[in-house]
Formats: structure tokens, sequence, C-alpha cells
């Protein structure tokens, strides 16, 4: 079983102006010289952590890491806006052009793109826009924002079913009349001004999808995903892009997946991933008929489950020397 290579610094940080008021940090690390990567965390919303350096031999690569606009390091930061403008102009078409200029600045001619959960559904914008700057994807947690997707997820009907008792504290600040329409209904809790109204919403949105992920519970997971700057931060960027469909028509990306068949892909999806279902890893596989697709039979969705990540690594070793 493969796991986590060991821990290592960045050898570079910088905080990168892309326009419309936003600075994203991005930090690279590895071998200068190596083979370039890029990985695109989750949320969107969560912001990179140094455990995600790790899914790469840093002998070999040059991994880069962003925090997209509004998350992580970037600023101006979610928890702490309601600017319109500053939400208006963080799209997933706003951060595709991001990473055109941060790939740019660093001076890639091409890189590799590794993204998990909203991660891969940005990987998938990003290569059907750029393909001729990708040479591989490594897609993990299939999520390409269709409406069915986050009705599974965050309405009534669905996920409740597997977890009726963690959905009841997730519906918990929804008044009873409004719970026919909960990503609505959350978008005007958490972009309330009032910190009594949108911390409470956030950290019950952002523990939801923190106690799912995984398998097994993760309590140290959901201690940092419930701490109020972060909760609120994750949570009005994750409704955010949500209730607005991702600024994408429906189904866009399976439907346009055969454009970018050319490009090595590996998907790796947990068989009891309970945040987004295997359906959409295979809806993708069945558009791009050379990609290899693993399930992995006991892992959720969670990137750091010892099954998931052991194919993962697999993966970033193949393409290495690619």
């Amino acid at each position: 079983m493969r796991t986590f290579y060991p821990e290592i610094e960045p050898y570079e940080t910088l905080m990168l102006p892309v326009g419309d008021g936003h600075e994203i940090y991005v930090e690279q690390s590895g071998n200068p010289h190596g083979k370039p990567v890029v990985f695109l965390h989750g949320g969107p919303g969560s912001g990179t952590s140094p455990t995600q350096r790790r899914v790469f031999d840093p002998g070999r690569y040059r991994i880069v890491l962003v925090d997209q606009r509004m998350a992580g390091r970037s600023t101006p930061h979610a928890s702490t806006t309601l600017d319109p403008q500053a939400w208006a102009t963080n799209t997933t078409w706003h951060l595709v052009a991001d990473l055109e200029r941060v790939r740019e600045h660093l001076g890639i001619e091409r890189w590799q793109v590794f993204g998990g959960s909203w991660g891969s559904c940005l990987a998938l914008a990003y290569a059907q826009t750029h393909p001729e700057r990708v040479t591989e994807l490594v897609l993990r947690g299939i999520f390409t924002l269709r409406s069915e997707e986050l009705a599974w997820m965050y309405e009534r009907g669905h996920l409740e079913h597997v977890y009726p008792d963690l959905w009841a504290g997730f519906v918990a600040p929804v008044a009873p009349e409004r719970r026919h329409e909960m990503q609505v209904a959350y978008h005007e809790l958490l972009f309330d001004p009032d910190p009594a109204v949108h911390v409470p919403a956030g950290k019950a949105w952002s523990g939801w999808e923190a106690r799912v992920i995984s398998v097994l519970p993760d309590e140290a997971g959901y201690r940092r995903a419930t701490q109020d700057a972060q909760a609120v931060a994750f949570a009005r960027i994750e409704n955010h892009f949500f209730v607005h469909g991702g600024w994408m028509r429906e189904g866009q990306l399976i439907a346009d997946a055969p454009g970018i068949a050319h490009i090595p892909t590996t998907i790796v999806q947990g068989r009891l991933d309970m945040c987004t279902p295997a359906r959409t890893a295979f809806d993708l596989a069945g558009r791009l008929p050379d990609a290899r697709l693993v399930v992995v039979p006991d892992a959720g969705h969670a990137f750091s489950e010892p099954g998931t990540l052991d194919q993962l690594v697999r993966a970033t070793e193949a393409y290495a020397g690619a």
C-alpha cells in the first residue's frame, strides 16, 4: 500500500494578484526542475494544506498548490467580506483563468492537474478550456455540479436516509417551511451580516460535510472544519457556487468530456462515497474510453483514506516520468 511521502516545506510562496481585488496564495515545493503538477483543493473553499504536497514524489515533481479565490490564505477572505464585487468575481471561470495566470507566472509550459471532489470539477473545467496545457489528469471523488449531485447532498429525500441523525443537525438552522429548498435557504443565512446568524449556519453546513466524507468518523477533521472562520468561509463559497450552478450549463462537464479524451486520465472513486456517489465517476468514465477508472471498495470520499491514497500515489508515480 502506498502512503504519503515525508513532510516537506515549500521552497517558494507568494501572493499573486489576479485582478478584481483578489490575491491568491501560491506555493511551490519538491524539485524545482521536476515534472510540474498543480493540486486543486476541494470545496470549493477548503483551501490547501501541507498534507496535499505529500501525494507526489518530491524528488520527481515540482508541486504547485493554490488557494483559490477567497479561500485559505487568499484575500479577501470569504469569512470577512460580503462585498458584492468580490463575490461576483469568484466563479468557476475566474478560477480557470487564475490557474492560467499561475502557470504563466511560474513559467510552466504544461502541467499535470490533480483534483478531488470540487477539485475534480475545476480540473475538468480547466482541461476542457486549456487542453493543450494538461499532461495528465488525476481525479478523485468525481463532482461535476449537476443538479442531481447537489440535490443528493443538500436537499431532502436523499442522503438524509443514510444519516438521519446528522441530517437533523444540518437542517436545524433552517425554518421548517424553508426546508424544501435548503441551498437557497442557507444562502440567505450564510450571507446575513449578523454573526449570530451566519456563524451557526456556517458551522452546521461545514459540519454536515465533515461528518459524511469518510467511512469512519474523523473527529479531528470535524473540529477543524467547524472552527468559526473556516466554517463560514467554506460554507459561503460552496453555497455561492452551488446556487449558481457553477456558472455552467447543466451537465456541461460530462457532455464535453470527449474533447479531452486524448489526455491520460486516472479516476479514483470510493465505492462508499456518500458525498459524491460513484454514479458520476462512471458517467465521466463512459465519456473517456481510455481513462483508467479505479473503484476502491472500502473507501468513502476523503482522499486520505488508505485505499484511495494508495491509488492516488500509484497514479502520480506512474505519470512521474511521462
